[in-house]
């Protein structure tokens, strides 16, 4: 399948060596939901009612966990929890998604559209960036679920909580809590449809009690190491891991591509429970990316969707000049996902149109994925002129994503890296592809918490060791604390110029985020001049909370 055109055809939208073009770009564009703030004191009684649930989220999750085996979750006590709830779930249908990669944004995309044909939608996710209330959103406006409402829906159902708690020994966990209240928001609010997005894995995952009559249809996106310990241990256990989500006759999306054996294990399960399948990555179905432009003062990539499906489906649709703001090949296959799901209800009697599709991708965006911060929002961070890009990459494969889309829409620009991750990621593996991938200006290491919390965290030093590491492996000439030219780089102004012939990256270690910003920011001004800089803040979605809420520190 055709997804990405060379960057040279590019240019007739704009040069994308041209800072001024940039700092357009950047000043404007806009989050379709974007807001900094500390969970709303009204839901202080929720919050701290979480807070004290086990949270795999914050503490990691056990060997083995999400495995459809004795050591996975204890998906009937989810069960129980639902049926002393009146069993909410039963009372609409869902669309269940799961993959390592792009379940967010599918998810989004597919509720988006949803929405624009005017059906009553509720949406789970996770993990969010700044309040809970991003994990649900309710009826036909693209919103998170008000603190009034979620705070209401918590003292209605908390005896009934407390009850399950008591009865479950304990064991009842955040995540188990927050799905039960999702369901139960939905079906309070007597929604059409739902869109829910799996949490881990798919076959032990507490969103897995959607039955098959339940269900209309399922998605897995992709399949990655990510949680490969959770999951059993292998590629082939994380993809029968996920492949749980998928229900007797009811038909399967695959998003993709997938290595040949697991796209197998994949289809062997569907054919197992007798489920139609379309594949996304099908040869039947294309999807091209035409060149950048601007779109409702974002920056947008315009894309032609062609899909033309004649066997277990009837799926026909041409979109051409479809504007997504979510940038990337990757997120191009996410939209092309969202759309085959979209055509799989239409199969199945609902009206969904060629608007509402259009419609629902164009208005699609997503915070911390690929977000240009505005002129305004640098200047808070106290880095006025810088160009900071968000993103919450934190696996080989969404690092790889990034540096690709960097690659396509500024091929020229020049990179400085404030890098923070997880303990139970590859962190060698996500070094490589950004080494591997551009010369790198600089690379500072740091911390920030996960899930609000320090158990996970990597050490900036740790990370810094890492990086180290595989730039010795890729051959890339760094400059790091243990070398004697280090202090040097940083202090004396006329080691940054581009005239320099030997390029050396600086790998730094520095806790503070703000500092490492500071400081990454000082050296891509030195060394880029009068080129482009673009300042790239990524490894996890928590550093991305981090940095959105220190703008209203």
């Amino acid at each position: 399948m055709k997804i990405l055109q060379r960057v040279s055809q590019y240019t007739t939208f704009y040069s994308p060596t041209c800072r001024g073009c940039l700092k357009n770009l950047s000043m404007g564009f806009k989050s379709c939901f974007f807001s900094t703030y500390s969970e709303e004191p009204e839901m202080r009684h929720l919050t701290e009612y979480l807070d004290s649930l086990h949270n795999f989220e914050k503490s990691g999750v056990p060997k083995g966990a999400g495995t459809d085996s004795d050591d996975g979750f204890d998906l009937g006590r989810m069960n129980r929890l639902m049926d002393r709830l009146g069993n909410p779930h039963l009372k609409f249908k869902s669309v269940h998604i799961a993959g390592t990669k792009g379940k967010g944004s599918t998810s989004a995309f597919l509720s988006n559209i949803l929405r624009a044909e005017g059906y009553s939608v509720g949406c789970y996710t996770s993990p969010h960036i700044m309040t809970i209330r991003e994990r649900m959103s309710v009826g036909r406006m693209n919103q998170p679920v008000s603190a009034k409402a979620l705070n209401c829906l918590f003292h209605k159902v908390k005896d009934v909580l407390d009850e399950a708690i008591q009865l479950e020994n304990g064991c009842i966990t955040h995540f188990e809590v927050l799905t039960a209240m999702a369901f139960t928001l939905f079906a309070q609010e007597n929604v059409d449809i739902t869109v829910v997005e799996a949490g881990l894995g798919g076959a032990r995952d507490a969103t897995n009690i959607i039955s098959s009559s339940g269900l209309a249809a399922s998605v897995i996106t992709t399949i990655g190491e990510e949680h490969l310990e959770a999951l059993g241990g292998s590629m082939e256990s994380i993809a029968m891991a996920k492949s749980g989500i998928i229900k007797h006759d009811r038909p399967l999306v695959l998003g993709g591509p997938f290595l040949p054996h697991i796209e197998r294990i994949l289809r062997d399960k569907a054919s197992l429970m007798r489920a139609p399948v379309v594949s996304a990555s099908d040869a039947r179905i294309r999807a091209t990316i035409n060149g950048l432009t601007i779109f409702n003062d974002k920056p947008c990539q315009s894309c032609d969707i062609i899909i033309q499906v004649q066997r277990d489906f009837q799926l026909f649709m041409e979109l051409f000049g479809v504007n997504l703001c979510m940038i990337g090949s990757h997120q191009l296959q996410n939209a092309l996902t969202a759309t085959c799901a979209a055509l799989c209800l239409h199969d199945q009697g609902w009206r969904i149109s060629e608007g509402s599709v259009r419609a629902g991708l164009e208005n699609t965006c997503l915070v911390g994925r690929s977000q240009f911060l505005t002129s305004k929002q640098a200047e808070l961070l106290g880095l006025p002129g810088a160009t900071i890009l968000l993103d919450g990459a934190h696996t080989k494969e969404s690092a790889k994503a990034l540096v690709d889309t960097i690659q396509m829409t500024f091929p020229e620009a020049r990179l400085a890296l404030v890098v923070a991750m997880a303990s139970d990621k590859d962190h060698l593996a996500f070094a490589r592809e950004f080494l591997s991938g551009r010369k790198l200006e600089a690379v500072l290491l740091t911390e920030a918490d996960v899930a609000g919390g320090k158990t996970r965290v990597t050490s900036a030093s740790l990370l810094r060791d890492r990086w180290f590491q595989a730039s010795k492996e890729l051959g890339v000439s760094t400059v790091h604390e243990g070398m004697a030219e280090y202090r040097e780089l940083l202090e004396d102004p006329s080691i940054y110029s581009p005239a320099v012939s030997e390029h050396k990256t600086l790998l730094a270690a520095e806790k503070s985020l703000e500092l490492s910003m500071k400081m990454a920011n000082r050296i891509l001004q030195r060394r880029t001049e009068k080129e482009l800089g673009i300042l790239v803040v990524t490894g996890s979605l928590h550093i991305v909370s981090s940095t959105l809420a220190s703008l209203h520190n």
